[in-house]
C-alpha cells in the first residue's frame, strides 16, 4: 500500500493509459451498427435491402453494388415505396454513419424492425476493400 502512496502519479497514469487503450473498443461497441462483413453476409444469407440516404449526387459518385438511393428527407414518404416487405433485413448507409443513424430512427417507426446501419458508412465499406459501383 505504501508504493501506491508514494507513487500515486504512476499509478495515475497507468490507469488513464489503460482507459485510452479500451476506449476504441468500448465506443465502437455503444455506437452499434454493422460491420461492413456483417453486412455482406446479410446481404448474402437474408437477402437484405441496401439503402443509401446520401443525396443524389453522394449516391453517383460511388454506392454499394444493388443499393436503393433514399435521401433522409424524403425516407418517411419514399421508403415504403422502395422496400415493401418489412420482414426483410434493411441495411441503411450514409458516408459516415451519421445520417444513417438518424434514418434508423424513422425506420424504426415505419416498422422496419430489423433495419440496422453499417457502422462507419461507405467510408468503412471502402476501407474493407469490398466494391463500390458509380452511376
Amino acid at each position: 500500500m505504501p508504493f501506491l502512496t508514494h507513487n500515486w502519479a504512476l499509478v495515475l497514469i497507468a490507469a488513464v493509459s489503460g482507459g485510452l487503450l479500451l476506449w476504441p473498443g468500448i465506443a465502437a461497441g455503444t455506437a452499434g451498427g454493422l460491420t461492413p462483413d456483417g453486412a455482406v453476409q446479410l446481404i448474402n444469407r437474408e437477402k437484405a435491402i441496401v439503402v443509401d440516404v446520401c443525396e443524389a449526387d453522394e449516391f453517383a459518385s460511388g454506392h454499394i453494388r444493388g443499393a436503393r438511393n433514399v435521401p433522409v428527407g424524403d425516407l418517411q414518404t419514399r421508403l415504403p415505396d422502395v422496400a415493401k416487405n418489412k420482414t426483410v433485413p434493411l441495411i441503411l448507409v450514409c458516408a459516415s454513419g451519421a445520417r444513417a443513424r438518424r434514418a434508423l430512427g424513422v425506420a424504426k417507426g415505419l416498422g422496419y424492425d430489423k433495419a440496422v446501419v453499417l457502422a462507419g458508412g461507405l467510408k468503412a465499406w471502402r476501407d474493407a476493400n469490398l466494391p463500390l459501383e458509380k452511376a
